[in-house]
């Protein structure tokens, strides 16, 4: 019988193990990265959104606007 002793260490497979690990988050991050079009939302741009979404009304968009813009 053959035993494991002197067959071979460990690094191999945690640098396989760490590896995959970076390809598994750069393809998350590669997909999130996408799915926002390539681009991070800023605060004017949330203000917008709830705006065309009829969160607030125009004069609480202006007030935050200038309140942002300071």
């Amino acid at each position: 019988m053959h035993s494991m002793h002197g067959f071979g260490s460990i690094w191999p497979m945690v640098g396989m193990i760490i590896f995959w690990a970076g390809l598994i988050i750069l393809g998350i991050y590669l997909v999130s990265s996408y799915a926002n079009g390539g681009r991070k939302k800023d605060s004017l741009d949330i203000l917008k959104e709830r705006l065309a979404k009829g969160e607030i009304d125009e004069s609480e968009y202006e007030r935050l606007k200038s309140i942002l813009k300071k």
